[in-house]
């Protein structure tokens, strides 16, 4: 009885060491999963966006910007496949160890029933049972005696139920173990195919780097006019954000400072902004990000280095931005030789939307959050439709990948 109950001890034991680290590995295998899907999502809106027919005959500098960006997307995409088939493979092996387990666990469930049995059968006669019973030496023994025989039925009972319970357990066990070797096998059946694709995007921009280098005046030009445009954007933003700091804080008798002097109103609505961090919404409803924040160095020539202030997001066309969050509009840009463009100020954070056709609010409107504040361009040459995104807490510069959900 001793050596059983020690038996059922261990058998727990290892159940709960075999399935805790089991059940966190499923969440994270569908964590995994979920990022997979994402990715592969955002390769099939950068086809769609950055690769259709009618951006062939866009420059060769946004061309390779998004080839770029489409080989980076790919590569995390093979790495979180490995990631996920590598997990996989841990799983089948604690799969393959459990059912080794439960097999040695049913062989000897079915020895103890099967002596369970002969016994039974060597004492089925009704009379070895009453004799059993009838030779006790007084009454409270042939009651233990029939206690005893209760109990061994019951136990009977509760072995085969034991089989039945293992065996459901082994068959279930084995199934998973089959489609846990179907998933791995898609798994690596893809990433064959991702890494294929890689290859082939690789090549691409092999064939794109030596176009450019044939005409490496233009693309030099290209770099430069591009460059040019955006430190004129920049200049232009700031300058407007300095400006609204200083007729904001002259209302309020506090000129010369470089921030903003905020109402009780405005700490509010900034207290709110700088605690939805990493949830605020897209300023697009559907896009993908296609140049991130900060300096990054020339593919061709890694000497140079371009700067982004903001984030440029491709969307499709007539599309419109939308406000991320509840403010006031203070500014509305017009760059001589550019689009427009719209500051909204969230307590002492303003965000700023840049390059648009259309606005549909003006200086001074209250704006509420996915509110309309007009359409975003589209490039009559090359056909794309981008909105350049920026972010600033007074006149500091933010990452807005950092405050805007999954940019």
């Amino acid at each position: 009885m001793k050596c059983k109950a020690s038996y059922l001890f261990y058998f727990l034991l290892l159940t709960l060491f075999v399935t805790t680290p089991l059940s966190a590995q499923t969440s994270e295998q569908k964590a995994l999963e979920a990022k997979r899907a994402r990715l592969q999502e955002e390769i099939k809106e950068i086809n769609r966006l950055l690769f259709a027919e009618r951006k062939e005959k866009g420059n060769v500098l946004d061309q390779m910007e998004a080839l770029d960006h489409k080989i980076n997307v790919r590569q995390e995409l093979i790495r979180v496949t490995n990631q996920q088939s590598n997990l996989l493979n841990r799983q089948i092996n604690v799969n393959i160890r459990s059912i080794s387990k439960l097999r040695e666990d049913l062989r000897i469930l079915k020895e103890d029933y099967a002596n369970l049995i002969r016994k039974t059968y060597q004492n089925k006669s009704q009379n070895n049972r009453l004799m059993f019973l009838l030779s006790a030496d007084n009454f409270f023994q042939a009651f233990k005696r029939l206690q005893y025989m209760q109990q061994y039925a019951k136990h009977r009972k509760k072995q085969g139920e034991d089989i039945v319970k293992k065996t459901d357990e082994l068959t279930q066990l084995n199934q998973q173990l089959v489609e846990q070797r179907k998933v791995k096998e898609q798994l690596l059946a893809e990433n064959k195919k991702v890494k294929e694709e890689l290859y082939s995007e690789i090549e691409s921009q092999k064939t794109l780097l030596r176009s450019i280098r044939q005409n490496e005046t233009k693309y030099t030009q290209a770099i430069s006019k591009k460059q040019k445009e955006a430190r004129k954007i920049d200049r232009e933003i700031e300058r407007l954000i300095k400006s609204a700091i200083a007729s904001t804080n002259r209302k309020a008798g506090r000129s010369g400072s470089a921030k903003f002097v905020l109402t009780p109103e405005a700490k509010m609505v900034a207290d709110n902004f700088s605690a939805n961090k990493g949830r605020l919404i897209w300023p697009v409803e559907k896009g993908i990000k296609s140049q991130g924040y900060g300096v990054y160095n020339d593919k061709l020539y890694p000497g140079i280095k371009h700067r982004n202030n903001g984030v440029t997001i491709t969307t499709d066309e007539g599309s419109q931005a939308r406000a991320i969050f509840e403010g006031e509009v203070i500014a509305i840009l017009s760059v001589p030789g550019g689009n427009k463009g719209v500051q909204i100020k969230h307590g002492n954070y303003i965000s700023t939307y840049y390059n648009l056709s259309k606005l549909y609010v003006k200086k001074g409107d209250k704006v509420v959050v996915k509110e309309v504040l007009g359409d975003i361009n589209t490039n009559r040459f090359d056909g794309s439709t981008k909105l350049k995104f920026y972010l600033y807490r007074d006149s500091n510069r933010l990452n807005p990948e950092d405050w805007i959900y999954q940019l």
